[in-house]
């Protein structure tokens, strides 16, 4: 399901991509020449890069199973999907609940036209992809409205995004999200920390970059909701009791990111 018709989208295949390049990373197979010379110049900088991605979507599948699982969410909104890359969000959750629904956000026309062809939801579920910019609250929240009931919990994911976006925007948007969110809604967040300045200034040469934060810039976008436990730590760090196919530690990256799902109080 998706709210409105797919138009026809250049993919620029001569130039890097984003969302592309990402895929590189976690080893898909949505990417063109382009995207790879790009990747491989910045895995050339920080080599850690390529598990640190492999680890931030470990976490994302980990921390919906949890959600759905345990906190009984059957309601997910994803902001800033990127390619569709298994497995998916929506696979996860419907995986532990077949009834859940999830909502996409992205703005970018690639993702778009892969996300018509592969976001694909189980019959007893429902999966809408909506085409928006992630700072605009109230258009998402009212094309999301046609899926999810905002007067029930709601698990909002934002993984790999924000430092993406300049200050203040990340903080302007999830406190109009977090307000308009019913008790007991989650809110996930993986972002990198300082550690990858050098990344961060090849992307801003190419593809552009906002604003890498600290631990405690990255737990204030939290707000008022209530950090579950481990609270915010490096992305192998969260539950990894719940993923035995996990290669080793990943200490290789420690302090190149982090990641927390955390709940609004009752």
């Amino acid at each position: 399901m998706t709210d409105e018709k797919a138009p026809s989208v250049d993919l620029r295949t001569d130039e890097p991509h984003p969302a592309r390049v990402y895929d590189f990373y976690l080893g898909g197979k949505d990417h063109y020449g382009a995207d790879r010379e790009f990747g491989q110049r910045v895995l050339s900088i920080c080599p850690q890069l390529r598990p640190l991605a492999r680890a931030n979507r470990r976490f994302l599948a980990r921390s919906v199973a949890v959600l759905a699982r345990d906190h009984g969410v059957r309601q997910f909104m994803d902001l800033g999907t990127g390619l569709p890359t298994s497995p998916n969000l929506h696979e996860v959750a419907q995986g532990a609940a077949a009834e859940s629904r999830v909502v996409y956000v992205d703005n970018d026309p690639i993702v778009l036209t892969h996300a018509r062809a592969l976001l694909t939801s189980r019959p007893e579920g429902a999966t809408a992809y909506i085409d928006s910019d992630v700072v605009d609250i109230d258009r998402i929240m009212e094309q999301a409205a046609k899926t999810l009931d905002f007067a029930r919990p709601v698990a909002v994911s934002a993984l790999a995004l924000f430092h993406f976006l300049p200050d203040p925007k990340p903080a302007e948007l999830l406190d109009r999200l977090r307000d308009r969110l019913a008790p007991g809604s989650f809110l996930t967040i993986s972002h990198v920390l300082p550690a990858l300045q050098d990344v961060a200034d090849a992307y801003q040469g190419t593809m552009g970059m906002g604003t890498l934060r600290d631990r405690d810039e990255i737990t204030a976008l939290f707000g008022d909701f209530e950090l579950l436990e481990p609270g915010l730590v490096d992305p192998f760090d969260w539950r990894p009791d719940l993923d035995p196919a996990e290669e080793g530690p990943g200490y290789e990256i420690v302090g190149l990111g982090a990641v927390g799902v955390a709940r609004k109080p009752d």
